[in-house]
């Protein structure tokens, strides 16, 4: 039996060889042989050792942005990473709400997929000689290296590793924090990247839970929502964008941002609020929409004042007369074209092409949300289905938004006050906001009762208020239409008395003509006597 000396005795001398032959294979081995004699090694090597593996570099090429596949990969391995790796790293990957723990680099986890068992590696190579780069990107070169045996090549490249990828996505789209973008008057730049947007973060606490509506409405706006988040291969196979239009109209004050906010939140989308009136053209539009990334709400507010989309119809030659006859002088003529040259050139066409021409398919998954006031303002073209999918009224408060008023501002279901608030409800048109207004305790003595009871005044005086109203308005209507009438009986006067005084001179003329007859009959009877 050989010694524990003797056995690294033997295994230094295996070692000497090794590389006594490796330098003489780099020293006198013919070039022009070493590439047949690697590509045998390697068919050798794949008959020995069964196993194929996939390597992901974290920068691909000469890219300054790290691998969108190496990041999915990453945030997919995370979750594995806290229950096998021994070393880990914690770090707060950004647009993420929490510390995220990842394995270290030379760290190995195994992973299962239809009963296939696979190994990652998170590797890393050190320069040897460090370099100085005006980008600022690491020197170190980061790899996740895949490993599976090959009689499982198709279902890893085909299934597994699309699996990977989308459910690294997801995972990234759950934990980001989400954002509130405008787009900015001129494109500026973050880092070493132009961008036409701006954003804070999106931390409105806005849910359909506290959203004053009724609960049969509620569910079938979420149920909708819900429904359009999971259709991609739907819209793929009928050959439509993946994108949904929502109008959302009624009068001001019956929470139609704050549905924007509860629908962001359901779906945990960014938002992007689109000032119309800072975009300079339609090209710039379409820059902005490139830039929008998925899972988001594209949101335009008040679309009615936006911009005099409904005029845009107008007839050139109209707009060319009018303009001819106006004819101003040089100097107002000067200031009224620099004036027109700083307001949005935005088209009513370049709009729909936005909302669902060619250029709406970038990106995918979105929302449109166009809000207004007035929708009869708006063009038919702009609000048919297609593009506005989906029309929600939001209304007047009634009794059941009023219940859920009532438990978000003073947690109550039921009072004996209920009642009463709900018939004044039913007689009179309140918004929600000024419902909440009323129900918000302003001190620290207000209970339920004196909120409630302050709710039913304020109603009671919005009643008579909109009673003095109507009457007024019954009044003016009144004055106006005995104003009319008086008009139109001086009309017929005026008419009559005409017609009356033609009468007269046509029979003053028809008996001066009798007259002339008369003597004239009279001179031939005296002719004939004589």
């Amino acid at each position: 039996m050989m010694t524990m000396a003797e056995t690294w005795g033997s295994l230094g001398s295996a070692m000497a060889g090794i590389m006594f032959v490796w330098a003489m294979y780099q020293n006198y081995f013919p070039y022009e042989l070493r590439g047949p004699l690697k590509r045998y090694v390697e068919k050798l090597k794949s008959i020995i050792y069964p196993y194929i593996q996939i390597t992901f570099h974290e920068y691909q090429g000469d890219g300054f942005e790290r691998s969108k596949a190496y990041m999915s990969i990453e945030r997919y391995l995370d979750k594995n990473s806290s229950k096998q790796a021994k070393r880990l790293k914690a770090t707060v990957v950004q647009d993420s709400e929490s510390i995220v723990l990842s394995m270290q680099d030379h760290e190995e986890i195994t992973d299962e997929f239809q009963g296939i068992k696979l190994w990652w590696a998170s590797s890393q190579d050190i320069p040897i000689k460090q370099s100085i780069s005006f980008y600022p990107r690491e020197d170190e070169k980061r790899y996740f290296t895949l490993t599976f045996h090959q009689r499982y090549r198709k279902i890893i490249t085909e299934e597994y590793l699309k699996h990977v990828l989308n459910e690294g996505k997801a995972i990234t789209v759950r934990e980001r924090q989400r954002k509130l973008y405008t787009n900015n008057k001129n494109e500026s730049w973050v880092g070493f990247r132009r961008s036409m947007w701006s954003h804070v973060l999106f931390e409105h606490p806005s849910s359909f839970d506290t959203l004053a509506m009724e609960p049969q409405k509620k569910q079938q706006i979420i149920d909708d929502l819900m429904t359009f988040s999971k259709s991609k291969e739907y819209y793929s196979k009928i050959g439509k964008a993946w994108k949904r239009g929502y109008l959302l109209y009624g009068p001001p004050g019956t929470g139609k941002s704050s549905m924007i906010a509860a629908m962001a939140n359901l779906l945990k989308y960014d938002v992007y609020d689109l000032e119309l009136t800072a975009v300079k053209d339609n090209t710039e539009l379409r820059k902005l929409l490139i830039e929008i990334s998925p899972k988001s709400i594209v949101v335009i507010e008040d679309i009615d004042c936006s911009l005099d989309l409904t005029g845009q119809r107008e007839n050139k030659k109209k707009k060319e007369k009018k303009e001819e006859e106006e004819k101003p002088d040089k100097e107002m003529k000067k200031k009224m074209e620099e004036s027109s040259n700083m307001e949005s050139k935005v088209t009513l066409s370049g709009l729909l092409n936005f909302i669902d021409g060619l250029w709406s398919a970038c990106g995918g998954e979105r929302l449109i949300v166009f809000t207004t006031n007035y929708v009869e303002k708006l063009d038919p073209a702009l609000i048919r289905r297609g593009r506005m999918d989906k029309h929600i009224e939001l209304s007047y408060c009634g009794f059941e938004a009023f219940k859920v008023l009532a438990k978000n501002y003073l947690n109550i279901d039921s009072h004996h006050l209920f009642g009463t608030i709900g018939r004044l409800l039913e007689e009179t048109n309140m918004t929600p906001a000024d419902v909440a207004e009323n129900l918000m305790p302003k001190s620290s003595e207000d209970d339920e009762e004196i909120c409630l009871e302050r709710l039913i005044k304020a109603i009671e005086m919005a009643k008579e208020e909109a009673a003095r109203f109507k009457a007024e308005e019954e009044e003016k209507e009144r004055l106006k239409k005995a104003e009319e009438e008086e008009k139109q009986r001086a009309v017929k006067e005026e008419i009559n008395s005409k017609e009356n005084g033609g009468n007269s001179a046509e029979e003053v003329k028809q008996n001066g003509d009798i007259n002339k007859i008369t003597t004239k009959e009279v001179k031939e009877k005296e002719n004939s006597k004589e």
